[in-house]
């Protein structure tokens, strides 16, 4: 399968020297100097991953990125001269995948936009194995056609929310800690500074129409982490 990689920054220097780490891994680029020259390549390709910029001359990334969860669900790896902690919760909140500071290594981006690919092809691929799936309280999860539905309606989730839903729900009953989601998901070492999975929590939170103080589903244990009983 090709991977068509969509790159979206103002700086042309920085979507040209992404442009050609990624093309020497094999990925066809397209690039993207606005939001609305991105969301114009949206309507006429179809893409497997965005890169987005935080800072464009017309809509900022957050925007950006919001309009693109309106309609698709590939990964989406924000970047930014930002380093707030505020600024990255808000990214991934909104839908993003992953977020990496500027300045940052072509490297370190390149691989992970590899990760992000792995994931995304991974829990999208046909399976031909004995369907595994969670019907509970309105909530039906299926890992092998990657279908949500909450009381009938189907949940519109990023490969990242419904990878943390899933090992909830195969751990239903128990306390998932952060580090321990972080890591089955991300497949990375946790970091005590970390608030990934908070953001996503609050992500999937919102779309199940969960109240914030009394989830009936994903509920948190304050100093420990988070449950689906």
């Amino acid at each position: 399968m090709e991977h068509k990689i969509l790159v979206v920054d103002d700086e042309r220097e920085i979507a040209d020297l992404i442009e050609v780490y990624l093309k020497n891994e094999g990925y066809p680029v397209l690039k993207a100097y606005s939001g609305a020259e991105a969301l114009e390549i949206l309507s006429k390709e179809r893409l497997s991953l965005a890169i987005l910029d935080v800072m464009l001359p017309d809509i900022n990334g957050f925007t950006l990125c919001q309009k693109i969860r309106e309609q698709y669900f590939f990964p989406i790896l924000m970047v930014s001269a930002k380093v707030e902690d505020m600024d990255k919760i808000m990214g991934l909140t909104l839908g993003a995948d992953d977020y990496i500071t500027k300045p940052f290594s072509p490297l370190e981006l390149v691989a992970r936009v590899k990760t992000q690919l792995r994931r995304y092809t991974r829990y999208n691929a046909p399976d031909t194995k004995v369907r595994n799936e969670h019907d509970f309280r309105g909530l039906f999860i299926c890992q092998d056609s990657h279908q949500c539905t909450l009381n009938g309606e189907e949940l519109t989730l990023t490969p990242i929310e419904f990878n943390i839903l899933w090992y909830l729900c195969e751990h239903r009953g128990k306390v998932v800690s952060s580090e321990e989601l972080f890591e089955a998901v991300w497949k990375e070492k946790y970091m005590d500074s970390n608030n990934t999975v908070m953001a996503h929590i609050a992500r999937l939170r919102e779309k199940m129409r969960e109240p914030s103080r009394k989830p009936k589903f994903i509920k948190t244990v304050w100093g420990v982490g988070y449950t689906i009983e």
